[in-house]
C-alpha cells in the first residue's frame, strides 16, 4: 500500500480531526483539495492564498487585452478620420467645387494652425519648466506680443460682439413679452360673421401648387389641395411642375389627369425653361388670361398639405378689409420627432412662428412672407411688382414690396398647415444657405426703396434696423465672431478672458425664451444651445456671400423631401372615397422610388464635435481655478484638431 500523503505534517502543523475528503478533477489546475473538520468550510480565507501564479497571469493577460482593443479603437477611428477626409479630398478634385470653399476654408486651416501652434508652445513651456537658454526667449516673446497686440484686439471685439449680442438679446425679449401680452389678452384677427351666406358670396380663389423634381411628395400635396373644402366652379387649381425628370412629369401629369377626371377643376403646367426659379414659376402662372377672373390666389410648396377647411378659416379675413395683401398661416411639422436635427429645427421655427411672426403681425401688420401656406390678394401682387427673381427669397422680396406700397398682412397662428423639416444635415444647410444669403441680398437692393418710400419713420427703422440688419446681419455676424472664434481664442489667450455672463447665463435665458413656444422640447436645450452655435459659421458664410453678391449667394437649391409623411396620409386618404385613385398612385410612387435613394438618418459627428468643443470653452474658467488649466488646454488642443481636420474635409467636398 503506498504511504499516505499528509501535507499538514510537512508544513510542520498539527494533523486536523475528521475524516479527510480528496476531490479529484478532470484536468485540475491544482491536484489535490482538501477539506479538514466540519466547520473548515465556514473558516474564513485569507485573500492572499487565492492569488496564485496562473490567476495573476490571467488578470494581467485581461488587462493587456483590453487595453489593447482601446488602443485599437483609437487607431481605427484616427484611421476613419483620415479616411474619410482623404475621400472627400478626392471627391473635390475630381468634380472640381473647391473654388466656391476657398475663403471658408483657408479660415479654418489658418484658425487651426495658429490653434496648434499655441498649443504646442504652451506644452512646451508646461514640460520645459521655464529652463533657461533660447526656449525662454522665445516664449516671453510670445507672451509680451500676446499682452500688447493680441489680447487688446481680442478684448475689444469681444466687446463689440457682447454689445451687439445684448441689443439682439434685448430684442428677443421684447418679442417674448409681446407674445405673452397677446396670450394673456387674447388677441386674435377677427372676421365678419357668416361672411359668405350663398354661392355667389364665395370669391374666386386660385391655388397655386409649384413643385420641381418632387418624387416623393407631389401625390400627398395635390391629393389635400384637391380635397379644400370651397364650391368646385369657384377655385382653380394650378400644378407648376417645373421637373426636368421625365419620369416625374408623367407621374405629375397621371395625378392630375385622375383629379380631374373626378370633377376637381385643376391643370397642369410645365416650363420648358426653367428661368428665375420658384418666382419665375409663379410669374409665369400668373401671366395666363385666366388669372384675372380670380380675386385671391392661395400658396402651398409640394410638401404641404392643407386642411379642408383652410380657405374658409383664411379667405374671410379679407373681407370688409380691402388694405389687407395677405393672410399667413402657421406651419406644422409631421417629422418633427424624427431626429435630434427636426427636433432642433422644430424649436427655431416654433419660436419664428409663435413668437415673431404673431407679434409683428399683430402689433406692426407686416412679416416676411414664408412662401408658402398663405393667400394673398392678386390686386396687391400687381400692384407689388408681381414675383422677381432678382434674390433667392423670391417671398420676402414680394412682401417688402408690398409693405413699401402700403398694403398689410394679417397672421394666422391657430390655423396650421402639415409640412416637413430637413432630415439631413446637408440639405438643411443648404436651405439656411439660401435663407441666410437671400435677405441680405434683398436688403442692398431695396434699401433705397425704402428710403424713398412713403411709409411712416417708424415703419422705415423697423424695417432697416430690425427686419433686416438686426435679425438678419447683427445675428449671425455676433453669433459666429463671438462663440466660434472669440470664445475659444480665449483659450489661448487667457488676458481676454470673457465674463461668465456671457458664456453662461445670457445664453441659457436666451435658451430658454427660444424653447418657451415648444416646451415639450426642453430636454434638448443643451444640444439644441451648442448646436445652434455651430451653425453660425453656415449663416454666417452665407449672410457674407449675399451682402457682398459673391456666387454662392445665387445658388436657389430645392430642398429635398423625405416624403415621410406621404405614405401615412395616402393610406388615411385611401379609406375615403377617392380609394381606387389613391391605391393605383401609390403603385405609381413605389415604382418610381424604386430609382432613388433610400433614406437614411445620420448623426453628423463634426457639428457635435464642435459643439462640444464650444462647450469645454466655456467651462475653461472653471477648470483653471482649480489649477487643471494645461491638461484641459492639452485636451481641447486635442479635439480642435480632429474638429479642424474634419471640417477641412467637408470644405473640400
Amino acid at each position: 500500500m503506498a504511504p499516505k500523503l499528509n501535507l499538514f505534517e510537512w508544513c510542520g502543523k498539527e494533523t486536523p480531526q475528521g475524516t479527510p475528503v480528496i476531490v479529484k478533477m478532470e484536468n485540475p489546475s491544482f491536484s489535490v483539495v482538501e477539506i479538514g473538520g466540519a466547520d473548515a468550510a465556514f473558516k474564513p480565507v485569507e485573500k492572499s492564498r487565492l492569488k496564485n501564479a496562473k490567476q495573476v497571469r490571467w488578470i494581467l493577460l485581461l488587462k493587456a487585452n483590453r487595453a489593447a482593443g482601446f488602443l485599437a479603437w483609437l487607431a481605427a477611428a484616427a484611421w476613419g478620420l483620415l479616411a474619410a477626409v482623404r475621400k472627400r479630398r478626392g471627391a473635390a478634385a475630381a468634380t472640381e467645387k473647391l473654388g466656391k470653399g476657398k475663403l471658408m476654408l483657408r479660415v479654418i486651416k489658418l484658425l487651426l494652425f495658429a490653434a496648434l501652434a499655441a498649443l504646442a508652445l504652451e506644452a512646451a513651456a508646461h514640460f520645459k519648466g521655464f529652463e533657461k537658454g533660447m526656449f525662454q526667449s522665445i516664449y516671453a516673446a510670445w507672451l509680451e506680443l500676446r499682452r500688447r497686440y493680441i489680447a487688446p484686439f481680442i478684448q475689444s471685439l469681444s466687446m463689440l460682439c457682447v454689445a451687439l449680442f445684448m441689443i439682439q438679446s434685448l430684442d428677443r425679449l421684447i418679442l417674448f413679452l409681446g407674445c405673452f401680452y397677446i396670450k394673456f389678452k387674447k388677441i386674435k384677427p377677427t372676421i365678419i360673421e357668416n361672411s359668405f351666406r350663398s354661392h355667389d358670396d364665395y370669391p374666386m380663389v386660385l391655388v397655386q401648387i409649384p413643385m420641381c423634381n418632387e418624387r416623393e411628395v407631389y401625390e400627398m400635396s395635390i391629393s389635400a389641395v384637391c380635397q379644400l373644402d370651397w364650391p368646385k366652379d369657384r377655385f382653380l387649381i394650378q400644378v407648376l411642375d417645373d421637373s426636368d425628370d421625365e419620369v416625374i412629369q408623367c407621374m405629375v401629369k397621371n395625378e392630375v389627369s385622375r383629379w380631374r377626371e373626378s370633377g376637381v377643376n385643376i391643370v397642369y403646367r410645365h416650363r420648358l425653361v426653367r428661368t428665375g426659379y420658384k418666382a419665375g414659376n409663379l410669374n409665369s402662372a400668373m401671366s395666363c388670361d385666366y388669372v384675372k377672373d380670380y380675386e385671391f390666389v392661395a400658396i402651398f410648396d409640394a410638401d404641404f398639405q392643407p386642411a379642408p377647411d383652410f380657405l374658409k378659416l383664411t379667405v374671410p379675413h379679407f373681407e370688409g378689409k380691402p388694405e389687407v395683401g395677405l393672410v399667413q398661416t402657421r406651419w406644422a411639422f409631421v417629422n418633427k420627432d424624427e431626429n435630434l436635427l427636426t427636433r432642433l429645427q422644430n424649436i427655431n421655427l416654433c419660436f419664428h412662428f409663435e413668437v415673431e411672426q404673431q407679434v409683428n403681425g399683430a402689433f406692426l401688420n407686416f412679416f416676411g412672407f414664408n412662401g408658402t401656406a398663405g393667400v394673398w390678394r392678386i390686386k396687391a401682387l400687381e400692384d407689388s411688382g408681381g414675383w422677381l427673381d432678382r434674390t433667392t427669397v423670391e417671398d420676402m422680396d414680394i412682401a417688402v414690396r408690398a409693405h413699401l406700397n402700403g398694403w398689410s398682412f394679417i397672421y394666422l397662428n391657430d390655423v396650421k398647415v402639415l409640412c416637413e423639416v430637413p432630415e439631413s444635415f446637408e440639405t438643411y444647410r443648404k436651405q439656411q444657405h439660401r435663407w441666410h444669403s437671400g435677405p441680405m441680398q434683398l436688403f442692398r437692393l431695396c434699401l433705397p426703396a425704402v428710403l424713398k418710400s412713403k411709409i411712416s419713420i417708424w415703419k422705415k427703422a423697423n424695417l432697416i434696423f430690425l427686419f433686416f440688419l438686426l435679425r438678419k446681419l447683427i445675428l449671425p455676424f455676433y453669433s459666429f465672431t463671438l462663440f466660434c472664434v472669440v470664445l475659444p481664442i480665449t483659450m489661448f489667450i487667457p488676458e481676454a478672458e470673457l465674463p461668465m455672463w456671457i458664456i453662461c447665463y445670457v445664453p441659457v435665458l436666451m435658451t430658454f425664451i427660444n424653447i418657451f413656444p415648444a416646451p415639450k422640447s426642453l430636454p434638448f436645450i443643451a444640444p439644441y444651445l451648442l448646436f445652434e452655435n455651430t451653425m453660425s459659421v453656415t449663416k454666417f458664410s452665407a449672410m457674407v456671400s449675399g451682402l457682398f453678391q459673391l456666387g454662392s449667394s445665387y445658388e436657389w437649391i430645392v430642398t429635398k423631401k423625405a416624403g415621410r409623411s406621404s405614405e401615412t396620409d395616402l393610406l388615411a386618404t385611401a379609406d375615403r372615397d377617392t380609394k381606387p385613385l389613391i391605391e393605383s398612385n401609390v403603385s405609381l410612387l413605389e415604382e418610381g422610388k424604386g430609382k432613388g435613394v433610400k433614406k437614411t438618418n445620420k448623426i453628423y459627428r463634426k457639428e457635435l464635435a464642435l459643439a462640444f468643443l464650444l462647450l469645454t470653452a466655456a467651462v475653461r474658467s472653471l477648470m483653471s481655478a482649480h489649477g487643471l488649466h494645461f491638461y484641459f488646454l492639452l485636451f481641447q488642443g486635442f479635439t480642435f484638431l480632429l474638429v479642424g481636420l474634419d471640417l477641412i474635409g467637408e470644405q473640400m467636398s
